[in-house]
C-alpha cells in the first residue's frame, strides 16, 4: 500500500511539473508572438490583395492555399533552422534579427516613399493573358513566396524572445507560436476580404432596416478600413523594425541611440502619474519609427543598385 501511494506521489508530481511546463510553454508563445506585432499586422495587411481580380467563390479558398503555404513555410523550413540556430550558432541570431529588422524598416519606408511620390506613370503588361487557374496560381504562389520572408522574420524575433530552454520546449513554442500567428493573421484575412459580400447579402436580406443599413455600412466603410489597415501595418512595420534595429545596436555596444530614446521617453512620461507607462510606450514606439524610417530611407537606394545589377547580370547571360 505505501508503494502505490509512492507511486501516486511520484504521478502527482509529474503531472504537476507537466501543468508548469505547458503554463510556461503558452506564456513564452504569448510573449514571443507578441514581440512579432509588426510583422503580422503588415502580414494580415498584405494578404488580401492577392485574391483581388478572382472570382469571389475562390476567395476562401486562396486564402486557405495561402495559409497552409505559410504552415509549411514556419514549421517545415523555418522552425528548423530556427532551432539549429539555437543549438548551435546563437551568435547569429542577433545579427539575423538584424537583417529582418533592416528589411521592415526599408519595406515600410517604400511603401511611405510611394505614397509620397507615386509614380508618374506604370508600362501597360503586353504579356499574354493568363487564365483564372494560372492567374490564381500565379497569385498563391507570390503570396507564400512574400509570406516567407515575413516569416521568417517572426520566427526569428519569436526564437530572439525565448530564454534559454531545452531544445524540445523551443521547438514546441516556435510551433505554438507559427501555428498561432497563421491562424490569426489568415483568419483575419478571410474575414475581411469577405466583408463586402457579408455586407451585400445583409443590405439585400436583412429582415429590419437595421440589418440592411448594418451591411451597407459594410459595403461603404471596407475601402476606409482596408486603407487603415495599411497605414497601420506600415507604421506597425516601421516600428518594431527600428526597435530591433536600436536594441542589436545595444547588444554590439552602440548603445547611444537607445540611451537618447529612453531619455526623451522618461522626460516625456515625467508627472504624468498613472498615464506615465503609456507615454513612455508611445514615445518610445515613436521614435523607433523615426530610426526605423530613416534606416528604411537609407537601404532604398541600395536595394535599387542591386536590383540594377541583378537586371545587368540576367541581360549579360541572355546574351
Amino acid at each position: 500500500m505505501s508503494g502505490l501511494l509512492a507511486l501516486l506521489d511520484d504521478v502527482a508530481g509529474i503531472a504537476k511539473l507537466a501543468a508548469a511546463s505547458i503554463d510556461d510553454i503558452g506564456a513564452q508563445a504569448v510573449k514571443s508572438g507578441a514581440k512579432a506585432a509588426g510583422a503580422v499586422i503588415d502580414d494580415a495587411a498584405v494578404t488580401p490583395k492577392y485574391v483581388q481580380g478572382l472570382p469571389a467563390a475562390r476567395e476562401l479558398p486562396i486564402v486557405g492555399k495561402i495559409a497552409l503555404g505559410s504552415i509549411r513555410n514556419k514549421l517545415i523550413i523555418l522552425l528548423p533552422i530556427a532551432l539549429l540556430l539555437s543549438a548551435f550558432a546563437p551568435w547569429a541570431i542577433m545579427p539575423l534579427l538584424m537583417l529582418g529588422g533592416g528589411y521592415l524598416c526599408f519595406e515600410g519606408a517604400e511603401k511611405v516613399h510611394h505614397a509620397l511620390f507615386p509614380p508618374k506613370g506604370h508600362a501597360t503588361a503586353t504579356g499574354p493573358k493568363l487564365s483564372v487557374e494560372h492567374l490564381e496560381e500565379q497569385k498563391v504562389s507570390g503570396a507564400i513566396k512574400t509570406d516567407f520572408i515575413l516569416s521568417a522574420e517572426i520566427m526569428t524575433i519569436a526564437l530572439s524572445a525565448i530564454p534559454e530552454e531545452a531544445i524540445w520546449m523551443e521547438a514546441v513554442i516556435l510551433a505554438i507560436v507559427g501555428i498561432g500567428i497563421t491562424t490569426v493573421v489568415y483568419g483575419s484575412v478571410a474575414l475581411i476580404v469577405k466583408a463586402d459580400d457579408l455586407g451585400l447579402h445583409l443590405a439585400r436580406e436583412g429582415r429590419s432596416g437595421a440589418v440592411r443599413g448594418l451591411g451597407r455600412g459594410i459595403v461603404r466603410w471596407m475601402p476606409a478600413f482596408m486603407r487603415v489597415l495599411t497605414v497601420v501595418g506600415t507604421a506597425a512595420m516601421i516600428w518594431v523594425g527600428g526597435s530591433i534595429v536600436v536594441h542589436g545596436l545595444e547588444s554590439f555596444g552602440l548603445t547611444a541611440p537607445g540611451h537618447w530614446i529612453e531619455h526623451m521617453a522618461e522626460v516625456a512620461s515625467d508627472g504624468l502619474g498613472g498615464f506615465a507607462g503609456a507615454a513612455h510606450w508611445v514615445v518610445t514606439a515613436f521614435f523607433d519609427g523615426i530610426l526605423g524610417l530613416a534606416v528604411g530611407f537609407a537601404l532604398i537606394p541600395v536595394a535599387g543598385l542591386v536590383a540594377r545589377l541583378r537586371g545587368g547580370d540576367k541581360a549579360a547571360a541572355a546574351h
